[in-house]
This record gives structure tokens, C-alpha cells and sequence, in this order.
């Protein structure tokens, strides 16, 4: 593979290295332990396996169906092409609005020509995407008027299959909420709350889901006024490449910022006036503060992006040096992007081709797609569920609706995450524990429910794809995760 030279790489090579490195035994067990501790994840264990390394047990019994835990996520992001399709709490991943939101938000984008669930570019996908839905929510919902059914006759059914002739003003009092549609206040959402620096990016469930973002992530990504032009562009220019590219790489930099900021808490909150050695040029309180800013990641990267990913169906063998080679510029491009962006001396390390690698590369490897079920879904399945005859009269104003909506009317919410916890669970194809989400489950965070009795002390698995596959298709899955499994499935079956 030819050389692509970071200069920050050879530097900081020292400091690279530590970070990088392996944590010992005693420092992983003491992280889970307090991370279990904090999250009150009753019941489990998180303890080194000889032969899978992290490994979650049980230390209580579980039954059938229980719930095993729920584990928030480090970090995730909404899929750039799934902005079409909802409005969620950028924190909490929760549905926000209102059910005439969502669908007049969605019918109205994508009357503009932004087709739902497709990748599409920055300019259309954040600011101008907002900006043509830009309404003030009402916060008196029981001011709402009632809709107009005289208002719909021109709204057939017949003329709303294509979306494009859903009259421009009923969608307006859709996404405004003057217009409201039957039994909707049975699925309340959250009113919608701006990025307090108004970048348009963002948007949450509460001031509280701001304000932790601001601190945890956004303050260094966002966009809005309180960036300088300069920062400002260099921003847009690096979502729109991620936007245009993969948008992977909008997790890379949250992270990042999650590093940075949290770097910067623990400096403030530091108090050692001794005089600093120096490690590589950087003065050894910093490269302390350093190492346990990264402690989170440490606990989950295992290989470069480019050496991980998996080679696509549409690539040929011998191709794949130079395939990896084309995923490695990629990446590169992406770091010069955000480093223009957001780089600052003190904290350089953070900002290597090798960092940036391995942390796009723990995204590849520990990933659990991010879904949050669609209340609009929900919303339509309970107007069909309605006895004759308020059915036939809730259907009169929203079977246009859900015809112009069409199959896409359950999209759900779209994303990808990293769970702590979550990415510690090894794979069986015959496991005894699954990723599900619960009818109450509507945020964010990973769910782990028992496929079947789990006793104290036993591992809890997952499976990592569709166990239900023949032995040698599984195996070749389970080989772009850099294994080959031997569940007593698979010893079975071989």
C-alpha cells in the first residue's frame, strides 16, 4: 500500500503509541466496573475470556423475554439520508414535533425533490432542508384547531399517491399545526428545540438534551453564530465531504470533540503545579490528561478502517490492495477537513491519520445500528385498528396522507452508535440474548433482551447476523469481523 504521509504520525509517534496501546487488565476491570456501577446495570459482569478477550456475564438469572440491560450510547448520529424521513432529538433520539410534523415535514421535502431514505448532499440535507420547514411549533397544543375535512376534498386519494400534488398549504398547516389530524394527540412527541446557536444541524427534546450536547459534542461541530466564518465554512465543507462520501466519518468527528472537550474539563479540574516533564515535546500532565481523555475509545478500537472494512461484493480479490488503499485517502481527506476545522496544537495527537483510523475502525468492527421506531407508523396502524365506524371517519382525512407517504410511511429512525457495554458482548449463532427494541423503547439506547433462560454465571452472546443462515454463508459473514466462529452450533454443523 503506497505511503500517505501525516506528518503528525511520525511527531507524535510516542504519544500515538501509548494511545494505541492495549489497556492492561486491571485498568479495563476498573472502567467496566464503574461504568456498570454508573449506568446501574444490575446483573452483569464484564470479565477478560482467554478466548475472546471482553466477554459480558451474567451474575443474576434471567428469564425468557427479561430485559438484560440498556446501555447508552458513547456515541451516534442519525444517517444523513434518514434526515429526510424524520426529525429526531440529536442527544436522545427521540421523535420530536408532532405526528403532522413528521409527515407534513417529510411529504414537504421531499415534494422539493429530496427523495426519502437516498443520500443527498449537505446543502440539502442540513441547512436549506430545515430552513424549508423553518415553523415555530406551537406550545399550546389545545389551541390546535380541528382540521377542516372540506378543506381536504381536493386531496384525493387518487391525486396524493404522488407527493408532489399534495396542495403546498395543506403541508404548510401540517408542519405549522394548524392543522390537526384525528386521534394524533393519542402520540404526543416533544416540542422541538433549535441549537441554541441556531446551526440548523441540530435539533432536541428538551433544553437539557442541548445543553448536555453542547458540552459533550456540538460546541466544537456546530455551525451556527457562535463559530467564526473561517470555522464556519471549513465545518460545512467537512459535512458536506462526509455527506457526499460517508458519513461515518461526522461519528469520527464527534468523537473527537467528545476527546477534546472532555481533555478540556479534566485540565480545568486540575491542579498539579509541579514541573511538568515532557513526553514527545508535550509536558507529561498533558499527556496523562490525554490518555485518560481517550480511555473511553481505548476500551473499544481495535483496527485501522482500512484494514477492517469489509471488501464489497462488486470488488475483485485482486483489487483489494488498492481498494483499501482508495479507503485510506478517503479517510485522509476527511482529517484535513476537520482539522482545518477544529485543530488546535495542544491537543495534536488527537488529530493523526493513525487516531482518525483506528477510530472509524471501531465504528466498523463494534457498531449496533441505531433505530428508533416511528410513532407515525404507530400513528397509522392505530387508525386501522379503530372500530367501524370512527375508522371510515378518521380515514376520510388520513388515508390521503398515508397514500402519499406510500410504503415509506415506516421509516423508522436511522443511525449508527457505539455502545460500551454492548460492544463487549461476543457472538454465537446460537445466543441466548438479542438487540431488540420494546414497544416502550423509543430513544436511543441499545436493548438487550433474553432469548431464553440465561443462569448466573453464563456469557451473554449476541448474535452478529442472521444465525438462521446455512454454516459455510455464516461463516463467511463472520469472517469480515476477523473471526471464525466455533459456537457449538457451528462445531455441530461443520
Amino acid at each position: 500500500m503506497a505511503s500517505i504521509i501525516c506528518p503528525l504520525d511520525k511527531e507524535y509517534s510516542d504519544i500515538i503509541a501509548a494511545l494505541l496501546a492495549t489497556p492492561s487488565p486491571q485498568s479495563s476491570q476498573d472502567y467496566y466496573d464503574q461504568l456498570i456501577t454508573e449506568r446501574r446495570c444490575h446483573g452483569l459482569e464484564i470479565k477478560q475470556s482467554e478466548e475472546h478477550g471482553k466477554a459480558v456475564y451474567a451474575s443474576l438469572e434471567f428469564k425468557e423475554g427479561e430485559l438484560v440491560f440498556r446501555d447508552q450510547m458513547l456515541v451516534g448520529a442519525q444517517h444523513s439520508s434518514n434526515k429526510v424521513d424524520c426529525l429526531v432529538c440529536s442527544y436522545f433520539f427521540c421523535y420530536i414535533g408532532s405526528i403532522e410534523f413528521q409527515i407534513g415535514r417529510k411529504l414537504y421535502l421531499q415534494s422539493l425533490g429530496l427523495p426519502a431514505n437516498t443520500e443527498h448532499d449537505h446543502e440539502t440535507s442540513s441547512h436549506s432542508l430545515e430552513e424549508a420547514c423553518l415553523v415555530e411549533l406551537s406550545d399550546e397544543e389545545d389551541n390546535t384547531p380541528t382540521v377542516n375535512h372540506d378543506s381536504l376534498q381536493s386531496c384525493s386519494s387518487s391525486n396524493m399517491k404522488n407527493n408532489n400534488l399534495v396542495p403546498k398549504e395543506v403541508l404548510e398547516a401540517l408542519v405549522n399545526g394548524s392543522l390537526a389530524l384525528p386521534h394524533s394527540k393519542q402520540f404526543t412527541l416533544p416540542s422541538v428545540i433549535p441549537c441554541p446557536q441556531g446551526c440548523e444541524e441540530e435539533h432536541y427534546c428538551s433544553k437539557l438534551c442541548a445543553e448536555a450536547d453542547w458540552e459533550l459534542f456540538h460546541s466544537l461541530l456546530c455551525t451556527g453564530e457562535s463559530s467564526r466564518s473561517s470555522r464556519q465554512e471549513a465545518l460545512v465543507k467537512f459535512i458536506e465531504h462526509a455527506n457526499r462520501t460517508n458519513d461515518i466519518f461526522l461519528l469520527a468527528a464527534k468523537v473527537i470533540s467528545f476527546m477534546i472537550l472532555r481533555y478540556k474539563k479534566l485540565k480545568s479540574h486540575h491542579q498539579d503545579q509541579k514541573q511538568p516533564t515532557t513526553v514527545n515535546g508535550v509536558d507529561d500532565s498533558r499527556f496523562r490528561l490525554l490518555l485518560e481523555a481517550w480511555k473511553p475509545i481505548s476500551m473499544g478500537f481495535k483496527r485501522r478502517w482500512w484494514d477492517c472494512i469489509a471488501l464489497p461484493d462488486d470488488v475483485d480479490c485482486h483489487d483489494e490492495t488498492s481498494f483499501r488503499q482508495q479507503i485510506k485517502e478517503l479517510a485522509f481527506t476527511s482529517l484535513q477537513l476537520l482539522k482545518e476545522a477544529i485543530f488546535d496544537k495542544e491537543y495534536a495527537p488527537l488529530f493523526s491519520l493513525e487516531i482518525y483510523g483506528h477510530i472509524i475502525g471501531m465504528f466498523e468492527l463494534n457498531n449496533l445500528d441505531l433505530v428508533v421506531a416511528s410513532p407515525v407508523e404507530d400513528y397509522f396502524i392505530y387508525i386501522d385498528d379503530l372500530p367501524y365506524p370512527d375508522k371510515e371517519e378518521a380515514e376520510k382525512v388520513t388515508q390521503p396522507f398515508l397514500d402519499a407517504l406510500g410504503d415509506d410511511y415506516s421509516v423508522c429512525c436511522q443511525g449508527t452508535a457505539f455502545f460500551p457495554i454492548q460492544s463487549c458482548m461476543n457472538h454465537s449463532c446460537y445466543p441466548n440474548a438479542k438487540a431488540f427494541k420494546r414497544d416502550e423503547d423509543r430513544d436511543g439506547e441499545a436493548t438487550i433482551i433474553a432469548l431464553r433462560p440465561i443462569l448466573k454465571g453464563e456469557e451473554i452472546t449476541i448474535s452478529y447476523i442472521d444465525e438462521d443462515l446455512p454454516y459455510k454463508e455464516r461463516q463467511a459473514l463472520l469472517a469480515d469481523y476477523g473471526f471464525r466462529c466455533r459456537c457449538p452450533k457451528c462445531l455441530e454443523e461443520a
